[in-house]
C-alpha cells in the first residue's frame, strides 16, 4: 500500500511584519510539488488551505498586547492542529506549507497529540522568544518557546493545554542569529542547539547523525524547515535573511540522511516570500528539499 501524503496549506502571515509569506503555499504548488512527490510513488492528497482571515481588510486586527495578531494566530493554529492530528490518525504524512513559522504551534502540536515526536527545527533563528522578551512582538519568533511550554497563555492552549513537546526532544540546526535574552533562555532550556559554527567544524553529516541518535528511541520525527536557514544566495525569497547559512548540498545531504532513517513522519516548509524571491528560486529549492526528505535519490 502506498504511503499517503496529505498536503495542508497554511497561508498565514500574521506572525511577522513582512507581507508575502501568505503566498508561499501557492508558490510551492506552482513549482510542481505535487507531481514531484507522486513521482516517488506516494499517494498525494492536496487538502487545500486552512481558512485564514484576510489581513488589513477588516477581518483581522492587530492585538493591543505584547504579541501582534494574537487572536488571529490562535484561531488559525487551532485549525492547523486539528488537521495535523487528523492526518496522523489516518496514518498519513502531513506536509504543511506555510506561511510564517508561527504555524508550527499548530502543526507540531497536532502531530504530537497522541504520539511522542522528536522535532528537528532548521532555522537561522531560535524562535525562542516570549511576549516578554521579544523586541518586536512578532509571534513567528515565539513558536518553539510556546511549544515547549513558555509563552502567552492563549498560545499555550492551542489544541491542548500546556507544552506540546519536551525541550529535550528538540534539536535546532543552522542557528546564527539570536536575541540576547533568547540566547539566555535557550541555554537553560534543555534544547540541543547546533549553530552554523558547529556545522562548519563538524560537517552536516555528523550533525545530522547526532540529531538522529538523540531520537533513536522514537518512532516519529518532525522537521520544521524555515527557508531562512539557507544561505540567502541559495534562498533569497525570505523575510529575514541572514548571511552564512546552509549551502545547497548541505541542506540536501541533511534531507537525504533523514530520509534514510525511515523515521520522518511529518514536515513544515515555511517562510517563503515570493515577493522577495528571484524567479521563484526559493520555492523551487524548497520543493527539491522536500522530495529529498521524502526519499528522492541521486542514484
Amino acid at each position: 500500500m502506498k504511503k499517503k501524503i496529505k498536503i495542508i496549506g497554511v497561508p498565514m502571515d500574521f506572525g511577522q511584519l513582512h507581507r508575502g509569506v501568505d503566498m508561499g503555499p501557492a508558490a510551492l504548488r506552482y513549482s510542481g510539488l505535487v507531481p514531484r512527490i507522486r513521482q516517488l510513488g506516494y499517494d498525494v492528497e492536496d487538502t487545500g488551505d486552512v481558512m485564514v482571515p484576510v489581513r488589513d481588510q477588516g477581518q483581522a486586527k492587530s492585538s493591543s498586547g505584547d504579541a501582534n495578531y494574537l487572536q488571529e494566530i490562535i484561531e488559525v493554529c487551532e485549525r492547523v492542529y486539528e488537521a495535523g492530528k487528523k492526518a496522523i490518525s489516518e496514518n498519513a504524512f502531513p506536509l504543511f506549507l506555510g506561511g510564517d513559522h508561527s504555524i508550527a504551534m499548530g502543526t507540531i502540536g497536532g502531530v504530537s497529540h497522541n504520539t511522542q515526536t522528536g522535532v528537528i527545527w532548521i532555522d537561522a533563528h531560535g524562535d525562542f522568544n516570549t511576549p516578554k522578551t521579544s523586541p518586536s512582538g512578532n509571534v513567528h519568533g515565539m513558536p518553539l518557546a510556546t511549544l515547549t511550554g513558555d509563552g502567552d497563555p492563549g498560545l499555550l492552549e492551542i489544541g491542548r493545554k500546556g507544552k506540546k513537546i519536551d525541550p529535550e526532544n528538540v534539536v535546532l540546526i543552522g542557528i546564527r542569529s539570536l536575541d540576547d535574552k533568547e540566547k539566555e533562555r535557550l541555554k537553560k532550556s534543555g534544547v540541543t542547539v547546533y549553530t552554523m559554527r558547529d556545522i562548519d567544524e563538524q560537517g552536516i553529516n555528523t550533525i545530522t547523525n547526532k540529531a538522529l541518535m538523540k531520537f533513536v528511541h522514537m518512532k516519529r520525527i518532525h522537521i520544521s524547515l524555515d527557508m531562512d536557514a539557507m544561505d540567502p544566495v541559495e534562498a533569497p525569497g525570505v523575510g529575514t535573511p541572514v548571511p552564512g547559512g546552509l549551502t545547497y548540498r548541505e541542506a540536501h545531504l541533511f534531507m537525504e540522511i533523514i530520509a534514510d532513517s525511515g523515521k520522518l513522519s511529518s514536515m513544515d516548509m515555511v517562510e517563503i516570500n515570493p515577493i522577495l524571491d528571484q524567479a521563484n528560486k526559493t520555492a523551487e529549492l524548497a520543493v527539491d528539499l522536500t522530495v529529498s526528505a521524502l526519499g528522492k535519490r541521486i542514484y
